[in-house]
């Protein structure tokens, strides 16, 4: 069996079993899940992921690039991708502007890269990746403390020094964090993985392996999906997919010198499943929160782990798709008429809601006007009646 579709299937057995234990396991029970994902096994995993590093000022525009991409999606779901949205949403709005713009490569790209491109094409997409974990790490941590800051219950005037503490101190309190910060000051002095004793290093390798099987079954065992927002999430995620290729094509066409690998990894990076870490981000806000009883969360959390649910399975297919048909997706020409198709049908439902509301409007206008016309029309009959009347009998 091809190994980039065996590893699909593999991860969505894993998703499979997490939903035939939603019977068994409590929601309660779930929270002990996201602890030990967000305190223990997230952490671990980041940890060796930054240890891998090796700092080289030249490639230091495989990152840019990345972190380019994600914050042009940032700005794109604010103001495109979910502007079909109700105004009064504001929390799905919130939770898409945190998904949508972020990549798990690790999970959904990865794999098939070192299946179809090699090793050589996957160092480089880990190099990418760290402009990525910038942003999903630390970019998207603070635009949500953000959030809550401005929609807290309890309003607070804070000088900007006031601000910065409060938020240094969420920083240093999230174990997530403190890995960073440990992980980036060892790689200041030159350490890596190896450096550290041989216990250390084979007690992070082995709770990082627990990252994707529990990360997976919290997914399974969590979702719940309905037709109203099923709709939704899958109308965004082609909306995503659309953007992503027409950012691909517009890369691709400017360098032009480009290697067919490299259009490649340029198509299939940004095409990766959402991050898990922007939703860490955002059940941290929903634990403070809870303690703030605030009536209207920032973020609408079990909307994003539906939006997570979809997505790794929609980007892994997706990815195995461009592969197979690799020689289409190398021409810039197919990427941006592609894009031009996929962004043309998820629009044109709201496209068409607005015509018709627009022409609905107009006729309710016309019809008051009318009424209006012939109200006058009868008041000015009923005038010349009577003054015909007083006319007869004055004669």
């Amino acid at each position: 069996m091809n190994f980039a579709l065996q590893k699909t299937l593999e991860l969505i057995l894993i998703i499979g079993l997490g939903l035939l234990l939603q019977k068994k396991v409590a929601k309660q029970d779930l929270k002990g899940v996201k602890v030990l994902i967000l305190s223990v096994a997230l952490p671990a995993t980041i940890f060796v992921a930054l240890l891998k590093i090796e700092l080289n000022g030249t490639l230091l525009v495989f990152p840019l690039i990345a972190l380019t991409f994600n914050l042009l999606m940032l700005a794109a779901t604010k103001y495109f991708l979910a502007a079909s949205l109700h105004k009064e949403e504001k929390s799905k709005k919130r939770t898409l502007m945190m998904l949508l713009p972020s990549t798990a490569p690790g999970l959904s790209c990865f794999p098939f890269i070192v299946a179809y491109l090699g090793d050589d094409t996957l160092a480089l997409a880990a190099l990418a990746d760290i402009g990525n974990k910038i942003f999903v790490l630390i970019l998207l941590y603070m635009l949500a403390m953000h959030w809550y800051r401005k929609n807290s219950v309890i309003k607070k005037q804070e000088s900007s020094k006031s601000k910065l503490k409060g938020l240094f101190i969420s920083l240093i309190n999230e174990p997530i964090n403190m890995v960073i910060v440990i992980g980036l000051v060892m790689l200041g002095f030159g350490w890596d993985l190896s450096s550290l004793p041989t216990f250390f290093q084979n007690t992070a390798l082995s709770i990082k392996g627990l990252m994707t099987p529990l990360v997976l079954l919290f997914i399974g065992m969590a979702v719940r999906i309905n037709k109203g927002e099923f709709k939704l999430i899958i109308s965004m995620l082609l909306r995503r997919m659309g953007l992503a290729f027409l950012l691909s094509g517009v890369f691709a066409y400017i360098l032009p010198a480009l290697t067919p690998a490299m259009i490649l990894l340029l198509v299939v990076f940004p095409q990766s499943a959402c991050s898990f870490w922007p939703f860490a981000h955002m059940s941290a806000i929903q634990s403070m929160e809870e303690k703030d009883e605030q009536p209207k969360p920032t973020f609408d959390v079990n909307f994003g782990l539906n939006i997570l649910a979809c997505s790794l399975p929609f980007s892994t297919l997706l990815i195995i798709g461009i592969f197979s048909f690799s020689e289409y997706f190398i021409n810039p020409v197919t990427l941006l008429g592609l894009s031009a198709i996929i962004l043309g049908v998820t629009f044109a439902p709201d496209i068409i809601k607005s015509t018709s509301f627009r022409a609905d409007r107009e006729r309710k206008i016309s019809r008051n006007i009318w009424k209006k016309k012939s109200k006058m029309t009868i008041a000015t009959d009923e005038f010349e009646k009577n003054e015909n009347i007083k006319e007869a009998k004055a004669s």
